[in-house]
């Protein structure tokens, strides 16, 4: 039930994020924002846990009961309405030069609802290879922070003799590289802004694949290139910092790549934005349930080394999937039924 209702917030909260913010420029920083926060959060659980564990297990779930009954009346009393037919019905009541109707005529049907909930975004899934790709990237991404919480457990405790606690505040390792993440993506964000005068197709307007170029790099030697290092230094002769610092990369990475996955795709699919970002969000809530599961087994029949190597040159593969946008992305655009028809201005 937990999981549920998590993957539910999760998937709202992007849709949330991306509709209310329409233009680029007022996306950048909300997006990014709502990233570091995401991500973070999902890190720092093992970290929570393991300062909580000290008093009980239960305090593991005390702790979550606190921060969710202490942040819920401030977003109760402080959050605003913002759907369009919500607030059009409450302007035609106070306004009587507007027809009664108006909200009314624009609610939308139950089966218009369970299409823009269920159908499209699973149909934009299966069928627009952007959103495909984009979401194995970043869905893989995700899933490594919860393996993470099983490999670092595996890892610190064998090489190094950690106690459970003192492998959760390992964790902190992928936190920080998240935060050295995000301040990269500011500079990424203004470079996408100046991209409008590179824009042949849609003069004035940034290109979309302006996005990607922090992200190659990010993915190559953040996310691949952390895992490699964090396998092949993972030997008890070897001090346990190096092996972190390879975790802290790693952070970088998934950072950089989910927020370049969540810009690029409200960017091209604008109207559709919440669908495609909830296509996002099913593949990385599913990759986020059923990775762990294989991570003790994997770390212990292939070892620690090969182990995170096999991740590794998943990410590599990965990889390819921002480079053929960055030089075939405006053709790929192009093509797609759903972008051509996903612009504000059309």
């Amino acid at each position: 039930m937990a999981g549920t209702l998590g993957g539910i917030l999760q998937n709202a909260m992007e849709m949330f994020v991306a509709d209310i913010w329409l233009t680029d420029k007022e996306r950048n920083l909300p997006i990014t924002l709502y990233t570091l926060v995401l991500v973070a959060g999902v890190t720092l659980g093992p970290v929570f846990g393991a300062i909580a564990k000290e008093l009980s297990w239960r305090w593991v779930f005390y702790v979550q009961l606190i921060i969710y009954f202490s942040l819920f009346p401030p977003l109760l009393l402080t959050i605003q309405e913002t759907r369009g037919p919500v607030l059009l019905s409450r302007w035609a009541s106070k306004d009587p030069r507007l027809p009664q109707a108006a909200g009314r005529a624009t609610r939308p049907s139950l089966p218009a609802l369970l299409y823009e909930a269920i159908v499209r975004p699973a149909w934009l899934l299966c069928s627009e290879p952007v959103i495909f790709y984009l979401t194995l990237w970043s869905s893989f991404c995700f899933g490594l922070v919860f393996i993470s919480t099983q490999s670092i457990a595996q890892v610190y405790a064998i090489n190094y003799g950690f106690s459970d606690a003192a492998s959760g505040l390992t964790q902190s390792a992928l936190f920080i590289g998240e935060v050295i993440g995000f301040f990269a993506c500011l500079p990424q964000n203004k470079y996408y802004q100046q991209s409008t005068s590179n824009n042949p197709v849609e003069a004035g307007s940034p290109v979309p694949e302006a996005r990607l170029p922090l992200s190659i790099p990010a993915s190559l030697l953040g996310l691949a290139g952390g895992l490699f290092w964090y396998g092949w230094s993972s030997y008890p002769h070897i001090h346990w910092i190096l092996p972190t610092v390879g975790l802290a990369l790693v952070g970088f990475g998934i950072m950089v790549i989910v927020n370049t996955v969540d810009l690029y795709i409200t960017d091209a699919y604008a109207k559709y934005a919440g669908s495609a970002i909830a296509a996002v969000a099913l593949g990385e809530n599913i990759f986020a349930a059923w990775l762990p599961l294989a991570a003790n087994s994997m770390y212990s029949v292939l070892g620690f080394q090969w182990a995170s190597s096999l991740l590794g040159f998943v990410g590599l593969c990965l990889t390819f999937a921002p480079i053929g946008l960055l030089f075939k992305g405006e053709s790929v655009r192009r093509r797609s039924k759903y972008i051509t028809e996903a612009s504000y201005t059309s």
